[in-house]
């Protein structure tokens, strides 16, 4: 099996080295300045970059880690303290960001607690090395953390969805997680609806009932080499 790391892009260890971040925490308080008073993403992280003069990365960095407070006020309202016994899945979002925390590639943690990666999903994915391991290291927390059934969705359209899904299944018969596997052309919109949700998209955790931020805990305490960029507090 091919050998990758996972999201990794060498000017990261500039762009987010000690040198940019003051740059970066400066650039993150002055966009959400502008988002808690009404300005969309968009437009605010392009006038905030260009102040600052930062490269397409880092722009989209500061727009996956910050958030407008009541955004960020209401998504803690409906975070889960505890697991529940079931779990619904991000699939691809869940996986992706475990491979490039087994990498060593760049992380981020967003202002809501969650950690999020810059790896992106453009229609395309191939299982690598860091699969299986992230795959485990998945199934180990929640079987740790007492979760009894797990719904993984996986995009339907996302080539070798369907090679993670009889990986996903070949691991948890291995375990005692009850896991089913569902491909489905809409993951954002079914995730939206639901409860016990566990992702990092920002839009499905404005608008699903309750989320679980499984993650986090997860590289805390398997990936502790794991490299995250955050803000000053």
């Amino acid at each position: 099996m091919e050998t990758v790391k996972r999201g990794y892009v060498p000017k990261d260890t500039v762009e987010f080295g000690p040198k940019a971040a003051a740059k970066l925490n400066a650039a993150a308080q002055e966009l959400a300045f502008l988002l808690d008073r009404g300005y969309d993403t968009k437009s605010a992280s392009t006038f905030v970059g260009n102040h600052h003069l930062l490269s397409e990365r880092q722009r989209l960095a500061l727009a996956r880690i910050t958030s407008p407070r009541a955004a960020l006020e209401a998504r803690e309202r409906k975070r889960l303290r505890e697991a529940p016994e079931a779990l619904v899945l991000d699939g691809f979002n869940t996986i992706i960001t475990l491979e490039v925390a087994l990498s060593g590639s760049l992380l981020l943690e967003g202002m809501d607690g969650t950690i999020r990666d810059l790896a992106g999903l453009r229609g395309s994915y191939r299982i690598v090395d860091k699969t299986v391991r992230a795959v485990e290291l998945l199934l180990g927390r929640m079987g740790a953390l007492g979760v009894k059934e797990a719904l993984f969705y996986l995009d339907q359209q996302v080539s070798n969805s369907g090679r993670l899904r009889a990986l996903l299944l070949d691991k948890a018969a291995e375990r005692g997680v009850q896991v089913q596997v569902e491909l489905h052309p809409s993951v954002d919109g079914v995730l939206s609806r639901l409860e016990n949700v566990v992702t990092t998209d920002a839009i499905i955790l404005d608008k699903c009932g309750s989320w679980y931020n499984l993650n986090r805990g997860l590289i805390e305490e398997t990936v502790p080499e794991a490299w995250v960029f955050r803000l000053d507090r």
